[in-house]
């Protein structure tokens, strides 16, 4: 058996995250850079991917900060040879760049779904062709797409991005049963309510600052329905991204990990 240590030890390894410049991306390119990956962060605010990836350096890990636009082809394309050319190979790709929309199906426009499908839906599949490109070539490596647990639990007002999501989910089966007997595994997380960015929309005013009743108001039916009575922190995904990206997970591919507290149980 190997030593648990060693199957988590990424020292060695090369890794991309998208949506590295905060939230889940930047809790998982910490995550992996402490575990021993040289990383790049990848994120269309550059400047916030090279300050995540500064103080990887600071704190004795290796990593860069670039620009990139996940909705573009040419932009995910030029990340993964770019990281090849410079490091030599790729052994992980956590796909998590994210945006979201709220609006009634009946109210959605054409323009923000295809925003939202973009970045959410077409931003993975452009990451998960270039990274399997150069991973089959390689013979190895493992990619990790950011689904949500709304793929599990529908809520009014984010059809757009659950229909991304849900979508995200499929991908990943499909990839991994293409690449898998090339040595390349494909798997997937699905969150429950994380306290990000994101979810900070609905409790950040306008100045940038928290109003703590809201915040607790809408967190309220969040703890009552899980049942480990907590919501989740960005850290709490990123150690599902270690594990699926270690030597720990060989013998997965193909799957979607739920960590949501026990929200849903499917």
């Amino acid at each position: 058996m190997k030593d648990p240590r060693e199957a988590f030890d990424l020292h060695g390894k090369v890794a991309v995250v998208t949506g590295a410049a905060s939230g889940i991306g930047e809790a998982s390119a910490r995550m992996l850079a402490g575990a021993g990956a040289t990383l790049v962060c990848a994120d269309v605010d550059e400047s916030g991917a090279r300050r995540v990836a500064d103080a990887i350096n600071t704190d004795g890990g290796t990593a860069d900060g670039v620009a990139c636009d996940v909705s573009l082809r040419n932009d995910v394309d030029a990340l993964v040879q770019g990281t090849v050319d410079q490091h030599g190979r790729l052994d992980i790709m956590a796909n998590i760049a994210g945006i979201i929309h709220e609006s009634l199906v009946i109210d959605t426009k054409e323009d923000d779904l295809d925003r939202v499908l973009g970045v959410n839906l077409k931003g993975v599949f452009f990451g998960c062709q270039a990274a399997a490109r150069a991973m089959v070539e390689q013979g190895s490596g493992s990619i990790i797409n950011m689904t949500s647990g709304a793929i599990d639990a529908p809520a009014p007002n984010i059809v757009c991005y659950a229909m991304a999501k849900a979508a995200v989910a499929q991908l990943t089966k499909t990839l991994a049963v293409e690449v898998g007997p090339l040595g390349v595994r494909v798997n997937a997380i699905a969150p429950g309510f994380i306290i990000t960015g994101m979810t900070g929309r609905h409790w950040r005013r306008s100045d940038g600052t928290i109003d703590e009743d809201r915040m607790r108001e809408v967190t309220a039916p969040m703890l009552e329905r899980s049942t480990l009575g907590r919501v989740g922190e960005p850290d709490d995904i990123a150690y599902a991204v270690l594990y699926l990206a270690s030597d720990a997970a060989d013998f997965m591919t193909g799957q979607i990990l739920r960590p949501n507290g026990g929200v849903a149980m499917p």
